[in-house]
């Protein structure tokens, strides 16, 4: 007994001063990132709960209020994530496929493809359908899509008559990254559940996970104002308008409960993570609501698989990676829009350096 207590004090020790490692060299990344433009949050997670949570730069530069730890960002389209992962949730349940028609779910929706348009087309950006982002902008920049008033302005009649309009391709022709995808998903969500998308976020997402932060946005701008490169501040925009696509705000730690769910198998069958974390090569490796690809890093062994998904809307950008192998994530925000973050896969950049920083560390040779 008194050998397995040592033991047991033994591998706490070690934890914690690996633990400490990563902290250490997550911190030098960000070190060398701040001169660069760097501003923001930057937390990582595990099996066991968070092991750092760190924060560089101001969150409100007119005031000069800087970043905390626990603030809150708009998720932007990581909302796509949890979007594709409610998707699966109704698959598992039998009461979607990812190869029904939106046609099959929403039979008033207007689009000449809609028979021929699936479930899984819309989550990969192939189906082909208008995009929000063509739509008139105003003297700031912003298409007008995202200045319609209204709290459920991502989900409302004006929302899904834009994207019953004329398409701009074949489904399944092409990749094509667009808003509408997601927006009419959110609505075949709620004709299949009988719930709004709110509700089933709240319902299947943070309410059992206890993400209390998590909501969805009611208001123009939700959490930490975002600027340019040059200080300026986002202009207005409705981030409801974003609605399954780019609506849901929290905060980093909170973010990192859902990687850490998603990957411990909490959320869906291994059958189902499996479908939505396979990437297509064809494609650029874009899997369901994120991008699945293997890759290597500074200090592992061999390639390392990595699930990751990006967002942005006005001056915030988020990157949310995770590393099913090793059961840990990393979740990013900054409030500076022109903040470069590189590449993985070209093995060079701000999330590369991240990256090695947080996931090598035991693996290293």
């Amino acid at each position: 007994m008194k050998f397995v207590f040592a033991a047991v004090a033994l591998l706490a020790v070690v934890s914690a001063a690996q633990a400490q490692s990563v902290t250490e060299r997550v911190a030098d990344v960000l070190a060398g990132a701040e001169p660069k433009g760097f501003s923001g949050e930057v937390a990582v997670g595990d099996r066991d709960g968070v092991i750092l949570d760190l924060v560089r730069g101001q969150a409100d530069r007119a005031r000069g209020l800087p970043h905390r730890a626990g603030q809150i960002w708009r998720y932007a389209s990581v909302t796509k994530q949890i979007t594709a992962t409610l998707v699966m949730m109704q698959v598992d349940r039998g009461l979607l496929s990812l190869d029904d028609p939106v046609s099959k779910h929403l039979p008033d929706f207007a689009g000449p493809s809609a028979a021929r348009v699936t479930i899984r087309n819309l989550l990969q950006h192939t189906s082909g359908l208008p995009n929000p982002d063509d739509t008139r902008a105003n003297s700031a920049g912003v298409a007008s899509f995202y200045t319609r008033p209204g709290r459920g302005a991502g989900a409302d009649g004006a929302a899904l008559s834009y994207c019953a309009g004329a398409p701009k391709a074949e489904p399944g022709a092409r990749f094509a990254y667009n808003n509408c995808d997601s927006i009419v998903v959110g609505e075949i969500l709620r004709r299949a559940t009988g719930r709004s998308y709110e509700r089933l976020v709240r319902e299947n997402i943070s309410t059992p996970l206890k993400m209390r932060s998590l909501r969805y946005a009611a208001q123009s701008r939700a959490g930490i104002v975002g600027y340019d490169g040059a200080g300026n501040t986002e202009p207005v925009l409705n981030i409801a308008t974003f609605g399954a696509g780019g609506a849901l705000f929290g905060t980093a730690r909170d973010l990192l409960t859902f990687d850490r769910a998603l990957a411990a198998g909490d959320l869906l069958s291994s059958r189902s993570r499996e479908v939505m974390w396979t990437g297509e090569p064809s494609l650029g490796y874009v899997a369901l609501g994120a991008w699945s690809f293997s890759s290597e890093l500074a200090n592992c062994k061999g390639d390392i698989d990595l699930v990751e998904r990006r967002g942005a809307i006005g001056g915030i950008q988020v990157r949310n990676l995770i590393a099913p192998k090793f059961g840990r994530s990393i979740v990013v925000f900054t409030n500076n829009g022109d903040f470069e973050f590189g590449e993985i896969w070209r093995q060079s950049g701000f999330m590369y350096d991240l990256a090695s920083a947080a996931f090598c560390d035991w693996n290293a040779p």
